[in-house]
């Protein structure tokens, strides 16, 4: 029976989503970045760490097409291993944001009540702090590393995948098939994780798509800030940062790692709408 649901459900998704010209490019170009990081050693002949003083700050060339920064480091390289970075440090922080937001949505909207009124609140005054000035308060407490960036954004970003959890609980709570199960028997605990946490997958996949997006964002600000991945490991925000004291003459420090970040930004939001769309019933035609 699970095994013709999920036929059904890949069935009427998966038309309708390819439908969507826009987001089987950004698919496209997110299953390319992933092809990219992972064959990243395949795909230069220069190590991203690798100095040359006698190739300093050269403009792109058929040897280096991306050019060379200040210390001679071939910047395509660089790009292409800072992918990697990029890509761990949003699935990571979206991981633990999305597996903290849905525990909390689940109880709160499940048990409702004081549960309900408590952890509420408590999104409530979590969402009351910018959320870039609370990740930069809290790193500037701690040794900046990659590990804590990626908690430190999970840790901040969970509340808006709580509330969507939640209202998606509210009104699954009440259908027959959740009365039936209780009248069997059933724990909670097995009701929450066998019929109401799959059933409530739909918005958090959405935002967990589009929180790749903002997570790649927000560490790529916090390393061009200087307080994000540390050189000499390569990061697009790191490589902004050293091209911006050369940005009148050296210009490909700066486009290319942008340039990155834009596409990269971009088809997730992309898939993330194309997703959207094609489990909204609400679209079906």
């Amino acid at each position: 029976m699970q095994m013709l649901k999920t036929s059904f459900a890949y069935a009427v998704f998966w038309p309708r989503f390819r439908r969507n010209r826009l987001a089987v490019a950004g698919g496209a170009v997110v299953l390319l970045l992933f092809a990219i990081s992972f064959f990243a050693p395949w795909f230069v002949s220069h190590h991203p760490s690798s100095i040359n003083a006698w190739e300093v700050l050269q403009p792109p060339t058929w040897q280096h097409w991306f050019g060379t920064d200040e210390l001679g480091r071939d910047v395509l390289a660089r790009v292409l291993f800072g992918a990697r970075i990029s890509l761990k440090v949003g699935f990571v922080a979206v991981g633990i944001a999305v597996a903290l937001g849905a525990v909390v949505g689940l109880i709160a909207g499940y048990y409702g009540g004081w549960a309900d009124t408590l952890l509420m609140r408590l999104v409530d005054i979590m969402l009351c702090f910018p959320t870039f000035f609370l990740i930069l308060a809290v790193i500037a407490f701690l040794q900046p590393s990659i590990w804590i960036i990626m908690v430190v954004i999970g840790l901040t970003g969970w509340m808006g995948v709580a509330r969507l959890v939640r209202a998606e609980v509210l009104a699954i709570r009440e259908m027959e098939y959740i009365m039936a199960a209780r009248c069997i028997g059933c724990s909670d605990l097995r009701i929450i994780f066998r019929h109401v946490l799959p059933n409530a997958l739909s918005p958090v996949l959405v935002a967990a798509t589009l929180g790749v997006a903002g997570a790649i964002l927000t560490e790529s600000a916090l390393s061009f800030l200087g307080i994000g991945v540390q050189p000499p490991t390569p990061s697009w925000g790191n490589i902004l940062t050293s091209g911006k004291d050369y940005i009148e003459f050296a210009w490909w420090l700066s486009l290319f790692p942008g340039l990155a970040i834009l596409i990269t930004v971009l088809s997730y939001n992309l898939l993330g709408e194309g997703i959207r769309d094609a489990l909204d019933p609400r679209t079906l035609r």
